[in-house]
């Protein structure tokens, strides 16, 4: 345990009337309890006419740049007081760097600055901030729009075989945690509606509502969510990382399009391999309802397999279906965006890849709401 008379600690005294006498004493290091400049204030304010302030050290065991710091800002208050500062009773060392640090004045503009801006200033900085992303955003959108029609036309420059490398590992590499999700989302649905469809006797019921939730839009949400958080993030780690290593940079240099090579194949094997995922999902989901409801609910099997396909209608299959297409579009250009708009730090990779996560699962919900209130427009 460390004892108390090895910490740092100061005591004063009057000396002369005008001077006051600052006793140091203990380990004065970073880490310790060091002393405060404040008390040094109080003392000085306390004390009428103290024109001068000096030092007695004799008890300092052991120091570091924490006595340094202390010391010089008990000077920089002093100084603005007028009140001269004797550095005398210092240990030599300390005296030595004091006298090195004040040699050469300091640069003006140096010291960091604390600038506390307006609320107007604010709004103003988040407007412009808002412009250049949403800039960005659109630009990013055209090149790839751009890129596509070169696809189509068989001018695109990308790799194939990286293309099936990529569509692997969206796919058949996401089976595992699809189908733990998808599972676990239709056993919550199942029992949510047992409890109030057993009040009623309707447990048949349960069916319909895990199929039809599954099918048209539950399926597709949780499958984009997960891709958006597996995926979409890998995406932006991969391409953050070429950002930082200067390798996009090269791609530039031999003229060769990042946004063809590197962004169009992620969103082709994304986009392809999103609907197979949902309608696994979907199956999925259906088999933990019926976990349930043959489980809990004195359901045979083949009442569950029945009543699911009386009240999941083609409709609500394609409308899912749509809904993984467009999550696909979303969560790949999500991650390819923050990707390409990363810094030149290894810290900004994260920073993409978490930026990659929340505007891919924001545009799941936004899209959601859309597709739905559309549908229910139309009518179907």
């Amino acid at each position: 345990m460390e004892s108390v008379s090895a910490q740092c600690g100061m005591s004063f005294s009057r000396k002369d009337g005008d001077t006051l006498l600052v006793h140091i004493a203990g380990d004065c290091r970073i880490g310790k309890a060091l002393p405060s400049a404040d008390e040094v204030q109080k003392q000085v304010e306390a004390g009428s006419g103290i024109k001068k302030i000096i030092f007695e050290s004799e008890g300092v065991t052991d120091w570091d740049s924490g006595l340094l710091t202390f010391i010089i800002r008990i000077i920089d208050r002093c100084s603005k007081n007028n009140i001269h500062v004797d550095i005398n009773g210092l240990p030599q060392g300390v005296q030595r760097l004091l006298d090195l640090a004040s040699a050469v004045p300091e640069k003006k503009g140096a010291r960091r600055e604390v600038v506390e801006s307006s609320f107007l200033t604010q709004m103003g900085e988040a407007a412009i901030d808002l412009r250049d992303s949403s800039i960005g955003i659109l630009d990013f959108i055209g090149d790839v729009t751009s890129s596509f029609g070169r696809l189509l036309l068989g001018r695109a420059r990308y790799r194939r075989s990286e293309l099936f490398v990529i569509i692997q590992d969206c796919g058949p590499k996401a089976f595992f945690i699809v189908s733990l999700i998808s599972l676990l989302v239709g056993l919550i649905l199942a029992f949510i509606g047992a409890i109030q469809l057993r009040m009623f006797g309707a447990q048949i019921y349960i069916a319909d509502l895990v199929g039809i939730g599954m099918v048209r839009v539950m399926g597709a949400i949780m499958t984009g969510i997960i891709m958006a958080g597996r995926t979409g993030a890998a995406f932006a780690a991969q391409i953050g990382t070429m950002q930082v290593n200067e390798e996009i940079d090269a791609l530039e240099t031999m003229g060769i399009s990042p946004i063809e090579f590197l962004v169009l194949p992620r969103i082709i094997a994304l986009t392809l391999m999103m609907p197979l995922l949902c309608l696994y999902a979907d199956l999925m989901g259906i088999l933990g309802g019926m976990i349930v409801g043959v489980g809990m609910m004195d359901l045979t099997v083949m009442e569950y397999v029945m009543e699911t396909k009386k009240a999941v209608s083609m409709d609500n299959l394609w409308i899912g279906l749509f809904h993984s297409v467009v999550f696909g579009v979303l969560v790949s250009m999500s991650g390819c965006l923050r990707g390409m708009q990363c810094g030149r730090s290894a810290s900004s990779v994260g920073d993409a890849g978490t930026s990659a996560v929340v505007t891919g699962i924001v545009s799941i919900i936004v899209a959601t709401a859309v597709i739905t209130f559309v549908c229910q427009v139309i009518g179907i």
